[in-house]
C-alpha cells in the first residue's frame, strides 16, 4: 500500500508536506478514496511549525483566542499555534496572550470530558478548535457540543486537511482541502460506490493512522 503514497506539498507553504495514499478505506464515520498521512506533520516540530504559522493567520487581526481544543494528535501543532497566535505584535488581537493548549478526556461511554481543574480555561472561553481532518463533520460536531456543554464560545476551527468549508457559518481554515486530491470522495458506510463495484478495502483508518486488512 504505501509504495502508492503521493507526497502533495501545501500551495501556500512548501515546506508542509502530506502523504495521500488512494484506494478504499473505512473510517468510524464514512468510507474514503485516500488514506492522507499526516504522521511527519503531527510529529516533526519544524514541519510542525510551519503548519501552526499557516494556521495562525486568519485569527491575527480580528479573532480573540483563549484556548486551543486539540482534537486527533495535533498538541505539537497546537502548542506552536498559540506561540504563534501569542507573539507580541501591536497587529494582534491576542498579542501576549497566554493561551492555552488542552485534549479533552474520552470516558468509558465514548463522551468527551474535562476534568474539573481544566474546566476554567473553557467556562466563558473563546475557543479555537483544532482538528487534523474533516472529512464528514461528526468530530467536529462532536467537539463543538462537548464545548457548549461546558460553556465555551466557539471562535474558530482549524485543521491539515478538511472536505468542509465552514462550520455553523464558521469558516473551517485549513492547509489541505478535496481540492489538493484528485477525484476525492467520502461516502456513507451505506452507500459506498467502492463497496457496489466489489474493490475490497484497503485499510481501517483513524487519527492515529491505519491497520491493513
Amino acid at each position: 500500500m504505501e509504495e502508492r503514497t503521493i507526497e502533495i506539498k501545501s500551495r501556500n507553504n512548501s515546506k508542509i508536506i502530506i502523504g495521500a495514499i488512494p484506494g478504499h478505506f473505512a473510517t468510524n464515520h464514512s468510507h474514503v478514496n485516500y488514506y492522507i498521512d499526516m504522521t511527519k506533520v503531527k510529529t516533526q516540530y519544524r514541519m510542525a511549525k510551519e503548519a501552526a504559522k499557516e494556521l495562525a493567520k486568519p485569527y491575527l487581526g480580528s479573532v480573540s483566542i483563549d484556548t486551543i481544543i486539540c482534537m486527533e494528535g495535533t498538541d505539537t501543532i497546537a502548542a506552536f499555534l498559540a506561540e504563534e497566535l501569542g507573539k507580541q505584535n501591536h497587529s494582534s488581537i491576542n498579542s501576549g496572550k497566554d493561551i492555552a493548549v488542552i485534549t479533552p478526556e474520552t470516558d468509558l461511554n465514548n463522551h468527551m470530558i474535562f476534568r474539573d481543574n481544566m474546566q476554567k480555561y473553557i467556562f466563558g472561553k473563546q475557543m479555537l478548535l483544532l482538528i487534523s481532518t474533516a472529512s464528514t463533520g461528526v468530530t467536529m460536531t462532536r467537539s463543538v457540543n462537548c464545548l457548549k456543554y461546558y460553556s465555551g464560545q466557539l471562535a474558530g476551527v482549524a485543521s491539515i486537511f478538511s472536505a468542509i468549508d465552514n462550520y455553523d457559518g464558521i469558516p473551517v481554515n485549513s492547509i489541505f482541502s478535496a481540492n489538493d486530491f484528485s477525484g476525492y470522495e467520502t461516502m456513507p458506510l451505506e452507500d459506498c460506490s467502492l463497496c457496489k463495484s466489489g474493490q475490497k478495502l484497503d485499510a481501517i483508518v483513524n487519527s492515529f493512522g491505519y491497520s491493513k486488512i
